[in-house]
């Protein structure tokens, strides 16, 4: 089923803050990684670096709690030759919680990516006291100042940036800042369409001496293939393991073993 909305991502973005606004938590003094242990960790891996990922679902495929055992999936994510783990944290639209990335990160050992619409410096914290090594941060969400400091702030906590762009104006905002990890998302966020050819459009752009991530829509070999002849270093995919019969299977296939 197709999203109702033109924009999902401003509805995405508009309950997070609220539900925030909600919480008068404030973040515990978190755990404090390895700075650079993500990126170092995907450089270091051999064969494609494949960051697989875990979430329980999405405004396009509703709730998958009643047909992905999250931990499970982990574990055969790095059984079957993950690079890292994305886990995605937004509890409204993709039933996940910082809750649901310790217990995936315990479960697989990977190095950890948070996926979080990220408007609050305590989503950083969280991020860090659950175990994650890294954070998204969406370039669209942001002016280059707000990304700069939520960069330097996650920074401070020991995460690496993964900075996402979808578009010319999202690189922009990067500036002559040094970024480990920029990703182009070929899925766009206000429509939820895909387009494989939204990233061999941009990554000549970006930023050089990144380390370069296709992020959605890559459901076989060929696609990985063709992205990294294109200039991608790493991908980040979601959905078609998600709904593999069987998630190991189907990550060595990606691999191309």
């Amino acid at each position: 089923m197709q999203p109702d909305v033109a924009d999902i991502l401003l509805r995405i973005v508009a309950q997070r803050r609220a539900r925030l606004a909600a919480d008068t938590a404030a973040a515990e003094a978190p755990w404090l990684g390895e700075a650079g242990a993500f990126e170092a960790a995907l450089k270091a891996h051999p064969g494609r670096r494949v960051i697989a990922e875990v979430k329980l679902g999405s405004p396009r495929l509703g709730s998958l709690a009643d047909r992905i055992d999250p931990e499970a999936q982990a574990r055969a994510y790095a059984d079957n030759g993950a690079a890292a783990l994305s886990v995605v944290v937004e509890p409204d639209f993709f039933h996940g919680s910082y809750e649901l990335l310790a217990r995936c990160r315990r479960a697989s050992g990977l190095p950890t990516l948070a996926k979080d619409f990220v408007v609050d410096v305590r989503q950083l914290a969280w991020a860090a006291s659950a175990g994650a090594q890294a954070v998204l941060l969406i370039a669209a969400l942001y002016s280059q100042a707000e990304l700069r400091h939520y960069a330097m702030t996650a920074a401070d906590l020991g995460l690496t940036v993964l900075v996402e762009t979808h578009s010319r104006a999202d690189l922009v905002k990067l500036g002559e800042r040094s970024w480990p990890l920029v990703g182009v998302n070929n899925r766009d966020l206000r429509t939820f369409e895909v387009d494989l050819g939204h990233s061999e459009g941009l990554v000549g752009e970006l930023p050089r001496g990144a380390f370069k991530v296709a992020e959605s829509g890559m459901d076989s070999p060929a696609d990985l293939e063709r992205l990294e002849g294109a200039g991608f270093d790493g991908f980040l995919i979601g959905e078609s393991l998600l709904l593999a019969p069987d998630p190991g299977a189907k990550l060595r296939e990606l691999l191309g073993g």
